[in-house]
């Protein structure tokens, strides 16, 4: 097994056990920062492609800047995942976490038994074969991003927009309102 295939597995399986563990938590803070270790160990996947830049931008844009704005929106809401959800909540809770847990297994190990099957390069999604010095170039990036999908990422901003001044209205609402009913009177 060369060094490369053990980068593979390893960064494979710290992104399947990030993304996993972000479903599962209770708490919203802990789920961004379970998030943030899948993207790393995604952004190594990326460079092991020779896509340096798509790494990069992996790690900058959403590890560094959308999870902060994540993080800022739930401490904004002042969101603290302590909510009673019944009785009868922690075995379904613990059955869902299994479930989600073992499908990801699943999931990681068709993507490996796929992954040693493959016997001929195909054309990736940034419209070049992977290995080639146009992978994941910014050319090839910002040609693919600003023509073929070019409305989805003009939506997604629009909604990231929306999200942060949705929460703002929200926090501002609530910190407005009266907290009892004598100061409803009062006021």
């Amino acid at each position: 097994m060369t060094l490369d295939q053990i980068i593979f597995f390893v960064s494979a399986v710290i992104a399947v056990f990030g993304a996993t563990m972000m479903i599962v938590q209770r708490n919203p803070v802990s789920s961004v920062l379970y998030l943030i270790v899948s993207l790393v160990a995604q952004a190594i996947l990326y460079m092991q492609l020779g896509s340096v830049f798509m790494g990069a931008i992996l790690v900058v844009v959403y590890a560094g800047a959308i999870l902060v704005l994540f993080l800022f929106v739930i401490m904004l809401l002042n969101l603290r995942g302590t909510e009673d959800l019944g009785s009868d909540s922690p075995p379904l809770r613990r059955a869902t976490k299994y479930l989600v847990s073992l499908l990801f297994v699943v999931e990681l190990v068709f993507v490996i038994r796929a992954g040693f099957k493959a016997q001929t390069t195909s054309v990736g999604v940034m419209g070049a074969v992977p290995g080639t010095d146009t992978f994941g170039s910014i050319e090839s990036v910002a040609t693919v991003l600003f023509t073929r999908y070019l409305y989805p990422f003009e939506l997604t901003a629009v909604l990231l927009l929306a999200a942060v001044v949705g929460a703002v209205a929200i926090a501002k609402r609530d910190s407005t309102a009266p907290t009892s009913t004598k100061e409803k009177v009062e006021g």
